[in-house]
């Protein structure tokens, strides 16, 4: 088989908030942008990476989805406990200096883990956890 990771999606609440997150204090590129006010479906990706996406997309635009579904969803996310990202730098403390100065709610500064990690974490404006490890 031949597979590759295309897109993976994070829950938004305030896409121009989620905009300025990845877009301008991440860098990344935006490549798609459809729908509108807050019913908006974002694709953003780091450039030089085409085939590599993150789909910003409203948590409970599903009909499907209940009142209770959608409550919970809500507090899941003002938790920072229902969507998080795994990213990659090869310069970490430069990194981290640059997405704290734009102002993102910083979790935990660059540390060494037991498990052999270097990495960092934020939380997006939507309170997804964004993990940056280190690349060695």
């Amino acid at each position: 088989m031949d597979i590759t990771i295309h897109t993976t999606a994070l829950p938004h609440v305030d896409p121009e908030a989620s905009l300025a997150f990845y877009r301008d204090v991440l860098g990344f590129e935006v490549r798609t942008d459809v729908g509108q006010g807050t019913m908006r479906w974002i694709t953003v990706g780091p450039a030089g990476q085409p085939d590599v996406s993150i789909l910003l997309a409203p948590p409970t635009a599903d009909p499907g989805i209940t009142e209770d579904e959608r409550r919970m969803i809500a507090e899941m996310m003002a938790k920072g406990t229902y969507g998080w990202i795994l990213l990659a730098t090869r310069n970490l403390d430069e990194t981290f200096e640059k997405v704290q100065a734009g102002d993102a709610e910083v979790v935990q500064e660059p540390t060494e883990q037991p498990y052999g990690i270097r990495d960092c974490a934020f939380r997006d404006p939507a309170g997804n956890m964004v993990r940056i490890q280190e690349l060695r």
